[in-house]
C-alpha cells in the first residue's frame, strides 16, 4: 500500500495507509504558553488502526503523543509546566518557551513510498529571545504487513553569543529524573505494560536510567483482544549514545531515549547539534507481548533506516 500525505489548513498534515491515518503531525499547535507550545505527533496508529499515543493527559498536560521536548535549555524550559529548581523541587516560572514553525521545506511521498516532511523552526523563550534555529525532518514508511516505521531528525543551531547547556532535572539535582528529548506517551490502557530491551523485559523501575541502543513498550488495548508494540532506536551518531532511558510502565506508559539524563550537553555559539531516532509501531498477537525477539527484529529493521 502506498502512503499518502494530506495537508490540513496550514497547521498539520496526516499520513495515510489506505483508509488508516497512521500519524498526524501538528506543526503549528494551539497550546497555551504554560505547556511550551511545540509540534507533536498524535494520533499515532498501527496499520490496523489502533491508537498508540495519548494527547494532553490530565496528569501532565504538556505530554503530547511523541514530541521533541527539552526541560532544561540553559535556564529555559521547552518541556512545559514547572521547572525543577535544586533545593525547591518544581516551581512554576515564566520560562516556558515555544518551538515556532517558520516554513516547510518538503512534504512529499517519494517513488519508494516514503512519506517525508521537513520544516524549519525557531526556539523562542517566553521572554522573546531566540536561542536556536532548527531543521526537522520526519519520514514514515511501511516495513512489514503489521508494522511501519517513523524517523525523526533534528539539527539545532545555537544562534546566541553564549554557550547553552542542555540537561534534565537529574542534571539539576533530582535523582533518576533524566527525562528530555524525544518523548512518547502511550494510551491509558498501556499502563502496567511491558518494557522490552535486548537484555529482557521489565518495568519502568527496573530499566529507568539504564543504557540501551533501543527499547520497546508492549501494551494491550481496551475493547479488543489485541496488543501493540512500540520500539524506539537511538542512532549510533547521537551524542551520549547509547542513551540512558527514561521509561515508565506502572504510573503510565512512556519511552524516552534521554541524551541528557545525567550529563549536560553544552552547545557553543554557532554550533549545530544533531539527533536522529527511529520508531517502529506494530500490531502484535497478545501471546507475543513479552517476546523480546519480536522487538529486537523490529529494532534491526529501524536501525537499517538510520
Amino acid at each position: 500500500m502506498t502512503l499518502a500525505i494530506t495537508h490540513d489548513d496550514g497547521t498539520a498534515f496526516t499520513v495515510r495507509d489506505g483508509e488508516v491515518e497512521l500519524l498526524r503531525y501538528t506543526y503549528v499547535p494551539d497550546s497555551p504558553q504554560l505547556e511550551s507550545p511545540k509540534p507533536y505527533l498524535h494520533p499515532l496508529r498501527t496499520r490496523s488502526g489502533r491508537t498508540v499515543s495519548l494527547y494532553r493527559p490530565h496528569d501532565h498536560v504538556w505530554h503530547k503523543g511523541i514530541a521533541w521536548s527539552l526541560p532544561v535549555v540553559g535556564e529555559e524550559n521547552f518541556w512545559g509546566g514547572p521547572t525543577y529548581v535544586h533545593g525547591r523541587s518544581y516551581v512554576q516560572l515564566p520560562n516556558d518557551g515555544t518551538q515556532a514553525h517558520r516554513g516547510i521545506d518538503a512534504a512529499e511521498v517519494d517513488a519508494d513510498g516514503v512519506a517525508r516532511f521537513a520544516h524549519d523552526l525557531e526556539w523562542i523563550t517566553q521572554g522573546g529571545v531566540r536561542l536556536f534555529t532548527e531543521r526537522r525532518t520526519i519520514t514514515a514508511r511501511t516495513v512489514e504487513d503489521t508494522a511501519w516505521a517513523l524517523t525523526f531528525d533534528t539539527a539545532m543551531t545555537n544562534v546566541t553569543g553564549e554557550a547553552i547547556p542542555l540537561g534534565s532535572p537529574t542534571t539539576k539535582g533530582r535523582d533518576n529524573a533524566g527525562y528530555g528529548g524525544l518523548f512518547w506517551r502511550g494510551p491509558r490502557s498501556f499502563t502496567g505494560g511491558t518494557l522490552v530491551t535486548a537484555a529482557g523485559t521489565g518495568s519502568g523501575d527496573d530499566v529507568r536510567g539504564q543504557r540501551h541502543e533501543w527499547m520497546g513498550f508492549a501494551g494491550r488495548h481496551d475493547e479488543v483482544d489485541a496488543a501493540s508494540l512500540i520500539v524506539m532506536v537511538d542512532a549510533a551518531a547521537n551524542p551520549h549514545h547509547p542513551p540512558q532511558w527514561f521509561a515508565r510502565s506502572d504510573e503510565f506508559a512512556c519511552l524516552n531515549p534521554a541524551p541528557f539524563f545525567s550529563e549536560e550537553l553544552v552547545v557553543a555559539p554557532g554550533e549545530t547539534v544533531t539527533f536522529r531516532y527511529g520508531v517502529a509501531i506494530a500490531d502484535v498477537a497478545s501471546i507475543a507481548i513479552d517476546d523480546t525477539a519480536t522487538a529486537a527484529a523490529l529494532a534491526d529493521r529501524v536501525r537499517a533506516l538510520l
